[in-house]
């Protein structure tokens, strides 16, 4: 049976006899190809949520790199203002906005360190995976 997940992906999914005995073993062969099935629809979903979690993960550190540019450059042009002019009115939203800057600038580095974090958790379980896709293949046990 087929399902859509919300990201609009189909993946295969158990009948719900399937899930309530999935260890059931009536003496078939059949038990073991059920289980590969499984694995693989679940490989499947989970494959597919990283790839959108790694889409948008680029996304989004894309945007904070745009987002960071502009308030640099809208800082430099701030401060170029208020030397030029250092009115009360302008001194009190300069300081404002530059304590927005330091929360976003704040922000923006423990966003990186998260990512940074997940990229190394990714590598980790990708490594493991590949070793024991080589155990499984060279007919080795793990």
């Amino acid at each position: 049976m087929a399902e859509e997940t919300p990201e609009g992906h189909l993946v295969e999914s158990m009948s719900a006899e399937e899930e309530a005995s999935p260890n059931k073993n009536d003496g078939n062969e059949g038990t073991s190809s059920e289980e590969s099935s499984l694995g693989r629809c679940l490989s499947t979903l989970i494959s597919t949520i990283i790839q959108d979690f790694d889409n948008r993960a680029e996304h989004t550190l894309r945007s904070q790199d745009q987002l960071s540019f502009a308030l640099h450059r809208l800082t430099a042009e701030l401060d170029q203002l208020l030397d030029d002019a250092p009115l009360p009115f302008v001194m009190q939203h300069a300081a404002r906005i530059s304590g927005v800057r330091k929360r976003f600038t704040s922000l923006n580095s423990v966003l990186k360190s998260i990512q940074r974090r997940i990229d190394n958790i990714d590598r980790t379980l990708s490594a493991a995976s590949l070793q024991e896709k080589v155990l499984t293949e060279s007919g080795g046990s793990h």
